[in-house]
């Protein structure tokens, strides 16, 4: 048999890879060292002091784990506010906190403002740079081409101290190790960094999708970070080809986008090219846009989004443009901590797992058929298993301590243990807590969505009529996705509901739920707009008698307030009546005023 061909690996993945294999062989050790790293550099924060953590420089790792709880971001929302305020004393780290990175989960409906500090940011970078050793190993050459990656920048605002609060994707664009980092032949991108960087979302995409059109026989990858911004490129393309083809034929960039360095940073590339024009025309005009990634970009061998939770709703979506491209989904990272890699990254989207890097923050992990499910009303710290002790198959709630002062976390993961790496768990990610609805990175729970109906509904009082039941689903079968409530209604039939009421009671809704949520659907516009469906009366009978036929209790069954796609979503819509959209975008400014109104500092 001919031997097979021997993958060129570059001596700094080696490393790389040495690297993982040595801290996931030595997990334990790993993490018992960053614990006392982490209690060290911290030991001037007030919180553990208050915790009766004694302040010294060698930390008494036995007392963390006696007496220090585990909490959540209410929790520790006041201590965040002091800093936010201009206390400059260390609360929470014994580093000064640099800025806030702003979290997609929400508290009082609001972003959650995560601190952090200036040398997380080595760690993140760090992270980043064992994805491609690790996908190199999978599908080698990547370094001949380039990578049409989708990148964005979101709004930013300031803290009444002067404090930076960002989402964390933003903070890293904007930040010295990804605008000075040196050439990379496996991460060269073919947005210019003036592309990635323009505020304005439309000026934005679309000189990043002229540069990936203009580069495009040399794209091996295309991707962005979700799976519902990648579709949401695809839908953009799909409307403004035309106007792109016109660039690329008369190398010249539509006026309509007038950021100068954009322009400038683009103009580098941008040359006249009719043939090119005239091919991408070809396939852009055809029917049927399945497989239209395949078909631009020719070279492509794989779409890189996470597909994973919520975005797993997309991956019919993607699986049609790409025509068949394999869907990776190669790390796992959040505001509060960046966690870990998907080691076998050409695996199937339904068996992706991420090992967790224990030198990247303090893991522990909470057992979901514990203290919480036998109903404690509080949190017992005896209950937390360490990361090498974790079971095969159990689920658990991830907990972690950071070097930027966060201890004992619940970040709201719920993870299922399907594997090890050495001595370090492999983590399926089963789901957010309390989460409802989802559409791109907005995160609505169902005491906020029963709230904001609650509101909606009295639009309907002058008509008689009143909300007799409802539900909800998020519908990624529009670009953008959005969100969808089932309205059964009690009316006194001489009086009707005018359209017009119903499209109110839609705005209500959305004006009531959380800034990342408006923020999606007035400024990003990756959210669309909110739809009330109104069915027949008798439909939640039927949808009772469907639950019960499928095993339900009658004596503990209640309507629910989210559905997924499926035999439910399709029960509710043969009996849909009628259908209304909301007809503006909800109320959403950022600025420091606004926040601090909406955090009780004005």
């Amino acid at each position: 048999m001919p031997e097979a061909p021997k993958i060129d690996i570059p001596e700094e993945h080696l490393r790389a890879l040495r690297f993982i294999e040595d801290v996931t062989e030595n997990a334990d050790v790993v993490q018992q060292r960053v614990l006392e790293e982490i209690l060290t550099q911290n030991a001037p924060a007030e919180y553990l002091h208050r915790h009766g953590l004694p302040a010294c420089t060698a930390p008494n790792l036995d007392s963390f784990k006696k007496i220090m709880p585990i909490v959540s971001y209410e929790e520790i929302q006041p201590d965040v506010l002091r800093i936010a305020h201009g206390d400059t004393s260390p609360i929470l780290s014994g580093r000064p906190i640099s800025e806030f990175l702003t979290s997609s989960g929400t508290s009082g409906g609001e972003r959650k403002l995560m601190p952090t500090i200036e040398d997380e940011l080595d760690r993140r970078s760090h992270l980043y740079s064992l994805l491609m050793p690790v996908m190199n190993r999978s599908v080698p050459g990547l370094n001949k081409g380039k990578a049409m990656y989708l990148y964005f920048v979101k709004s930013e605002s300031k803290t009444p101290s002067g404090l930076v609060a960002r989402p964390v994707l933003t903070s890293y664009y904007r930040s010295r190790h990804f605008r000075n980092r040196p050439f990379d032949p496996f991460n060269n991108y073919t947005s210019p960094d003036e592309t990635i960087l323009c505020p304005d979302s439309y000026q934005s995409m679309y000189a990043q999708l002229l540069c990936g059109l203009i580069h495009r026989s040399e794209v091996f990858r295309v991707g962005a970070v979700f799976a519902s911004g990648f579709i949401r490129a695809i839908k953009f393309l799909e409307k403004n080809w035309p106007s792109l083809c016109h660039d690329i034929r008369n190398g010249v960039m539509n006026e309509t986008i007038t950021d100068k360095s954009v322009r400038e940073a683009v103009g580098r590339v941008l040359h006249p090219d009719p043939n090119e024009a005239k091919l991408i025309e070809s396939e852009c005009s055809k029917g049927s846009w399945q497989g239209i990634i395949r078909r631009l970009w020719p070279n492509t061998k794989y779409i890189d989004v996470i597909v994973t939770g919520t975005m797993a709703q997309y991956i019919p979506t993607l699986e049609f443009y790409g025509g068949g491209l394999p869907l990776t989904c190669t790390m796992y990272a959040s505001s509060e901590c960046y966690f870990g890699l998907n080691l076998n990254p050409m695996c199937k989207p339904s068996e992706v797992a991420y090992t967790l890097i224990p030198t990247m923050g303090y893991f522990e992990f909470l057992p979901v058929k514990g203290s919480v499910a036998n109903g404690k009303s509080e949190l017992d710290p005896r209950d937390l298993v360490d990361l090498v002790n974790v079971e095969l198959g159990q689920e658990y709630e991830l907990v972690v301590t950071t070097y930027a002062g966060l201890y004992r976390y619940r970040v709201g993961d719920v993870l299922r243990v399907v594997g090890f790496h050495n001595k370090a768990p492999e983590f399926k990610f089963v789901r957010r807590k309390n989460v409802a609805l989802s559409i791109d990175s907005d995160k609505t729970d169902e005491t906020e969505l029963h709230n904001a109906v609650e509101h909606a509904v009295h639009n309907l009082e002058p008509f008689g009529a009143c909300l007799a039941e409802y539900t909800s689903y998020a519908d990624a079968s529009t670009i953008p996705g959005h969100y969808v409530l089932f309205w059964e209604l009690q009316t006194n039939k001489t009086t009707p509901v005018p359209p017009c009421v119903f499209e109110d009671c839609c705005l209500a809704v959305e004006e009531c739920l959380n800034s990342v949520y408006r923020q999606g659907r007035s400024c990003d516009k990756s959210i669309g707009p909110l739809e009330i469906r109104i069915v027949e009366e008798g439909t939640f009978d039927k949808l009772m008698d469907y639950a019960l036929s499928q095993g339900a209790s009658i004596n503990q069954y209640k309507a629910p307030r989210c559905v997924r796609p499926g035999p439910v979503v399709e029960l509710l819509n043969g009996r849909v009546q009628s259908k209304y959209f909301s007809p503006k975008s909800p109320k959403w400014a950022p600025g420091h005023k606004k926040w601090c109104k909406e955090n009780g500092a004005i």
